[in-house]
């Protein structure tokens, strides 16, 4: 479900990465009133000298005001230190605001935030997106949501149309997140598979793009196929989400199982190819390189 609409907001937008440039950019374009904070505040000054718009020195600046406060960062602890203390979002959040966290961060750590939240009175969605920074930049990204209140999540939900083609609400605060680890684990193995059939295709002596236009239309047809197929026989890593954000993602993923007796053991291996492929000097490698670890052994 996705919920564009003409309203306009007054928005902040913490974290201008290769996924929060494009979604902010789409909210600005929107019409939202958008205030930009970066912890490298010449990337918040560059994204305004190209869009317009206002960038703050802190994110309880940028967050004073807004009615929608959207994260993008790197990881538990990164959200943590822009969320809390005296410079922190929640510090300058207002009563009535909603906190909405598209960080792809462990379901803990959304929970808490959530509780933390409510003591301003302040709304929380966490909400991880899926569509890498393709998506991002076409305004195509499908985001798992989790709240404790959907009210919250009925409100955020027209802005973050903007950037996404399906918002769905899965449960609860930390659902949206459990919801990407569930994500990530079947890419790991799609494209493990991928990368073993492409591989096999070779060494038999076969076009592996006359192979993949075949099989396509079958039941192996999977995006990974569609849009990562022909790349990874020419042995080109170049297309979004590289191979270190994987490994992070991952992580989060075993800690989880850990937590809820999930066996998980094709994920757990793969973790460890991404760790080789690291190894090999591909750490901002897309997560198709996974394949070279075959075509070089």
């Amino acid at each position: 479900m996705t919920g564009k609409t003409d309203a306009v907001s007054s928005v902040a937008f913490i974290g201008l990465g290769v996924m929060g440039t494009p979604m902010a950019r789409h909210l600005a374009s929107q019409g939202h009133r958008v205030t930009v904070y970066n912890r490298t505040p010449e990337k918040a000054l560059a994204w305004v000298a190209l869009y317009g718009h206002r960038a703050a020195p802190t994110p309880r600046e940028a967050a004073d005001g807004a009615e929608f406060v959207f994260l993008c960062v790197g990881n538990d602890n990164d959200v943590r230190d822009v969320v809390y203390g005296p410079d922190g979002v929640l510090a300058g959040a207002g009563p009535g605001a909603v906190l909405v966290d598209h960080t792809t961060a462990s379901a803990e750590v959304a929970k808490e935030l959530a509780e933390a939240a409510a003591e301003f009175g302040v709304g929380f969605v966490d909400a991880p997106v899926s569509g890498g920074q393709a998506g991002a930049e076409n305004g195509q990204l499908t985001i798992m949501c989790g709240a404790d209140d959907e009210a919250f999540y009925t409100l955020a939900l027209p802005v973050m149309g903007s950037y996404a083609k399906a918002v769905s609400l899965m449960g609860p605060a930390g659902s949206g997140q459990l919801t990407k680890m569930v994500n990530q684990i079947c890419i790991a193995g799609i494209v493990q598979g991928l990368s073993e059939g492409i591989n096999f295709a070779m060494k038999a002596g076969l076009d592996p793009d006359a192979v993949i236009d075949v099989i396509k239309y079958g039941a192996a047809q999977s995006w990974q196929m569609e849009n990562r197929g022909h790349t990874m026989s020419k042995g080109e890593f170049d297309f979004g989400f590289a191979v270190e954000w994987m490994r992070k993602d991952l992580g989060i993923v075993l800690d989880e199982a850990n937590r809820n007796g999930a066996r998980l053991p094709v994920t757990a291996l793969i973790d460890q190819f991404y760790a080789q492929v690291i190894a090999r000097g591909g750490r901002r490698w897309d997560t198709s390189s996974l394949i070279q670890l075959l075509a070089h052994d």
